[in-house]
């Protein structure tokens, strides 16, 4: 097999996460410093002569702190093209800093790190050109130790000129992720200097393989590189000190290693030292975990020895209504509203991530599949990465691994999504052995592998061998003997499926397959989609039937901004504007909206992905002003058997598996029109308000219910924070879900009332939204409308201590507020 060590088996184990310089505990002044670069900058929205100059005035731009995202503040607008969310993006943005560095740095190693900046940036210290970077997602460092003014005051400024039709999604616009900026000695260890990994891991003992690389002359100087394992707890658990050169490799041995594992992700801590001359030159601390994975051609993948499904989800980088900047609160919600629905693994689509995203997928026990590139040569949008592949792509990729190899979470390199070589052999069997050679000369730890959404041309062509693992995109139907012929050694995972579309809370009657719908909404049966796509069931099925298939990703697991689909345009055309059904302007593929709040479909994937006791009923039960007297009913779950009771009488009970359901289906070469569900259970009732309820059995005892009662006319507002406590640090976030209810409390589930919000004290508005995909409401505001009885505020923590009252009023509704505290970091 070319280009792959993958054979019958992979077997990989690996070590580690984040690299973090700290401060040295040498008592001089010699010591590593990384401080937060995001404070105090200057911004302007078009380009300016002169901007890059020291001297400039920048006195009348507009003053703010990153992480920043200058197209989520809108306005949305028609011109703008709505496949990108339909919000300005595109341009020229200037940012300017003014900051000192002590005197005593001088002779130091000063760098300033951009974790992301979207895109195509140049970077200027007091005056002089320092570097440019065109890719948005990739991490870059510039050393700038002999352009600063150690005695005064010292400019770096930032041009970024994202360009239009240069992405199929929203990308956002700005220096969207992190800056940072390190003070060391000019003996220190490398940018992303540190790899460990754990060739040998058994119950009693694991063996810690670690390589590190220095930067800086040695030559004068006898460097000892001192290492030391912390565990989970803090304890040191094994430690070495040995002569240090550029490039150091040791190993060190674990006692009684605790595993991370999905359950249980348990991450260890290395402490390298850099001693010179009787001093610490250098310290870093590098997080990481022990673990082991293997992936099998006929026993698809374990994790620690113990079979592993993949229950993913490809996600976008974008956080809904805050855009593309940077929040890790935003993140952290976003993979723990996941894993309620019972996923174990993000497919990052389609590109590198941030930092944060990895940092919490160790912390939460959540694989990573870390995609690099969404084109190489081939166009998709005119102005794309694809300008830039050829003197930039072999960089990026390079510079991807490097800096996340350390991260227990993350388990395989994707090389590419649906990249258009696919069709032809040459380039592509080229550029997929050179992608794949990149990777492996960094890790040969993880797998490769790559989204392919034509069958059978790159597995003829010998493309998708190239590759360790085959990532198949909508081919459900290829699985088994259509892939084996050309592929009968590498092992499959679907890197690709459903993309399955519908609005939270729509319920379209009577049950049909359309396109579209004069509503611009789609409806919550779920069983719309694209030519391509199909509903759930059908990958469930396709899986179930194929074991060997190492697992799934959904698209998506959360609804992001842009790529309307089905409305608005053709996916990957290269012929402009998708704003045909304006004002729709971001994706109904999620089975979470916009705003976190699940739709349906979110609980058929946790009927199949968990395992605590679970039953889901739809639709909503206010048919009262409608001409349907008989409305079908839709039932998920995990129990065995689901009774419905309407007003107390029982509907019958239905046994999963046995009870099927029929689902009108039709997607590119399936030759019917219909599916046969064991998934969903159903029932015909006629409607008569009151309660809806069903009841979830499992050895004939109930062990589950959900009831939805038909709501009278709104009433009240209801504020319900998912968190009532935050860290004064200027990012921290509480997402405040607003309810329309009745006078009883029940959700009005057809309620639009528009609410007006008022925050005060020691945090501010930071952005609110609805889940409505099809409205120009900016996100920026102070009031929203209920989409389907819900909207969300999202607060965000200042600098100060001391507490936030949030209110929340709409005309005719009684009021409610909220208090929430801003306590110390």
């Amino acid at each position: 097999m070319k280009g792959t060590i993958l054979m019958k088996r992979i077997t990989t184990v690996l070590f580690l996460v984040l690299a973090v310089a700290v401060h040295a505990t040498a008592a001089d002044s010699r010591q590593t410093f990384r401080t937060s670069f995001n404070d105090g900058w200057k911004f302007h929205k078009g380009d300016v002569a002169g901007a890059e100059t020291p001297e400039f005035d920048d006195s009348q731009w507009r003053s703010l702190d990153l992480p920043h995202d200058w197209a989520i503040e809108g306005p949305f607008d028609v011109k703008y093209n709505a496949r990108c969310g339909g919000l300005p993006f595109h341009g020229t943005g200037w940012y300017r800093k003014s900051f000192e560095v002590p005197a005593e740095a001088s002779g130091k190693a000063i760098s300033v790190t951009f974790d992301g900046a979207m895109y195509d940036a140049h970077v200027w210290v007091n005056g002089h050109f320092v570097g440019h970077r065109p890719y948005g997602y990739i991490e870059f460092q510039y050393d700038i130790s002999n352009l600063l003014n150690y005695n005064g005051s010292n400019a770096i400024a930032v041009k970024l000129a994202p360009e239009d039709l240069s992405t199929r999604w929203y990308p956002g616009a700005g220096i969207y992720r992190n800056v940072w900026l390190d003070i060391r000695d000019p003996v220190h260890v490398a940018q992303w200097g540190t790899f460990v990994t754990t060739p040998k891991v058994k119950d009693r003992t694991a063996t810690v393989s670690i390589e590190t690389t220095l930067e800086g002359d040695l030559t004068e100087k006898s460097i000892q590189l001192k290492y030391e394992v912390f565990d989970p707890m803090g304890k040191s658990v094994s430690s070495s000190t040995i002569p240090g050169q550029i490039k150091t490799a040791t190993k060190l041995s674990v006692s009684n290693p605790l595993l991370w594992t999905l359950e249980s992700p348990q991450l260890y801590v290395l402490k390298t030292t850099v001693l010179g001359a009787g001093r610490t030159l250098d310290v870093v601390q590098t997080r990481f975990g022990i673990r082991t994975l293997e992936f099998s051609k006929t026993e698809g993948f374990s994790l620690n020895g113990n079979p592993t499904r993949i229950q993913g989800v490809c996600l976008h980088h974008d956080n809904g209504p805050l855009g593309a900047a940077i929040h890790r609160r935003a993140i952290e919600r976003k993979l723990q509203i996941m894993k309620q629905m019972g996923v174990n693994s993000v497919r990052t689509s389609h590109n590198p991530p941030s930092n944060e995203l990895l940092d919490l997928c160790d912390e939460l026990g959540i694989l990573v599949q870390v995609e690099a590139f969404d084109v190489w040569l081939k166009a998709k949008v005119p102005n794309g990465y694809n300008k830039f592949f050829e003197e930039w792509g072999e960089r990026d990729i390079k510079d991807m691994v490097r800096r996340d190899r350390n991260h227990p979470s993350v388990f395989m390199w994707s090389i590419g999504n649906e990249i258009l070589e696919q069709g032809n052999k040459e380039d592509g069997n080229r550029i997929a052995k050179q992608l794949n050679g990149y990777v492996k000369s960094l890790d040969t730890t993880r797998p490769t592998t790559c989204g392919f959404n034509y069958f059978p041309g790159p597995y003829q062509s010998g493309m998708a061998g190239q590759i360790d693992i085959a990532g198949m995109n909508y081919k459900p139907l290829a699985y088994g003997d259509p892939v084996d012929e050309f592929l009968p050694n590498n092992p499959v995972v679907a890197s690709e499926t459903s993309s399955c579309t519908s609005s939270r809370g729509v319920y379209h009657l009577p049950i049909e397959k359309y396109q579209t719908h004069p509503s611009k909404q789609v409806t919550s049966y779920d069983l719309i989609g694209p030519p391509w796509a199909y509903p759930p069931d059908v990958e469930f099925d396709a899986l179930e039937t194929h074991p060997e298939i190492l697992g799934e990703y959904v698209w998506t697991g959360f609804d992001y901004l842009g790529e309307p689909t089905p409305y608005g345009g053709k996916d990957n055309s290269t012929n402009g504007y998708w704003n045909a059904d304006w004002p729709s302007r971001s994706s109904y593929f999620g089975a979470v909206d916009l705003c976190g709040f699940p739709k349906d479909r979110f609980y058929l994937y946790q009927s199949q992905w968990t395992q605590e006791p679970m039953v889901h009923v739809l639709p909503h039960w206010n048919w009262q002003n409608s001409s349907h007297k008989t409305i079908p009913i839709v039932a998920y779950t995990n129990c065995e058997e689901v009774e419905l009771l309407v007003n107390g009488k029982s509907m019958g009970r239905k046994v999963k598996g046995k009870d099927l359901t029929k689902i009108p289906v039709k997607f590119n070469r399936y030759d019917k029109d219909h599916f046969m569900s064991k998934y969903r259970l159903s029932w015909e009732v006629p409607y008569s308000p009151g309660s809806l309820r069903v009841v979830g059995y499992r050895n004939g005892k109930p062990v589950a219910e959900k009831e939805i009662r038909t709501a009278g006319e709104p009433a009240q507002v209801k504020l319900v924070a998912d968190r009532r406590e935050l860290i004064a640090d200027q990012s921290d976030l509480s997402y405040v879900t607003v309810r329309i209810e009745d006078r009883e409390g029940n959700l009005c589930p057809l309620a639009s009332n528009l609410v007006r919000f008022s925050v005060d004290g020691a945090g501010t508005i930071a952005a609110v939204g609805n889940g409505n995909a099809a409205t120009t409401a900016p996100f920026i505001a102070d009031e929203r409308e209920a989409f389907n009885g819900l909207c969300m505020l999202i607060v965000k923590a200042g600098k100060q201590t001391g507490g936030i009252t949030i209110r929340a009023e709409s005309e005719g509704l009684r009021s409610d507020s909220a208090s929430l505290d801003v306590k110390r970091p």
